[in-house]
């Protein structure tokens, strides 16, 4: 008896809840709300609140394309480096080179940078990997830039909405001889909340993001050049028999094959 009282019971709230009456006031709700955000009466405030609008869209899809441009697979995959250290053992350096100069992910162009020095030295390549490692982190980060500047503009924008508003509210106070009309007045002062509300919308998000992709980038940049630090570390000469240059018989070999796989100038007719 008790089962079918309360199912009875869930079916008529369900009824009620779906009913014309209550489906009417919660669009009626829904209308509501989209207007106290989404609109306002006076065309500069639209404008900025549609603007804002489209900078937080526009914001979130780089945000996405940001963390996909930088994931660890695409910096530092582990099918480039296991085939690059795979290379390196069975000393086929000319691949090597060349495998390396034809891949765009960060390990492959700080690993060719170095191989690119071995006829000069293990110092000279670990020279040329951290000078390629600081300009492809660089290079990186310069687009993180602009979610700051969009996190510091955009509560900018809509503090500009918000003065905007508050001068359009006592403006109307004024027009209306010190006696206000509080249908009147809602228009500035909504103008006011609201771009405030979406510059802060705006803001909290980029700036978030800033920070995480900033760090995972500084992170995963000195990951891979680690990982390209132990690639070349059989061209490291050992204590006892390091020759002067501080190059080795794989260094020579390395050199030789850089500069048969580098394009030789065409000679002048």
């Amino acid at each position: 008896m008790s089962k079918k009282l309360l199912t009875g019971s869930l079916a008529m709230l369900a009824m009620l809840a779906f009913s014309p009456p209550a489906l009417a006031e919660a669009e009626a709700e829904t209308r509501t709300i989209a207007e106290m955000f989404l609109w306002s009466p006076d065309p500069l405030g639209l404008i900025i609140i549609w603007f804002l609008l489209l900078i937080s869209a526009m914001t979130m899809g780089f945000i996405i394309k940001l963390v996909i441009d930088n994931r660890r697979t695409v910096l530092v995959p582990d099918d480039v480096v296991e085939q690059l250290e795979t290379m390196l053992q069975e000393k086929r350096y000319r691949e090597a080179i060349e495998f390396a100069a034809n891949d765009s992910s960060y390990v492959a162009r700080v690993v060719s940078a170095g191989l690119h020095e071995a006829s000069n030295g293990y110092p000279a390549m670990e020279r040329a990997m951290e000078e390629t490692s600081d300009a492809e982190t660089t290079r990186m980060l310069r687009p993180i830039e602009y979610l700051n500047v969009v996190g510091n503009v955009s509560p900018m924008l809509g503090l500009f909405g918000t003065v905007y508003g508050m001068i359009r509210a006592f403006q109307t106070l004024v027009e209306l001889g010190g006696r206000p009309d509080p249908a009147k007045l809602a228009d500035g002062i909504s103008t006011a909340l609201v771009t405030t509300f979406w510059g802060l919308v705006v803001a909290m998000p980029a700036l978030v993001a800033y920070a995480l992709i900033r760090n995972r980038v500084d992170a995963t940049t000195a990951e891979g050049l680690m990982t390209a630090e132990s690639l070349i570390r059989p061209f490291k000469p050992s204590g006892g028999g390091r020759r002067p240059s501080g190059t080795t018989q794989a260094g020579t070999d390395a050199g030789r094959a850089s500069r048969s796989a580098s394009p030789r100038p065409e000679k002048d007719s």
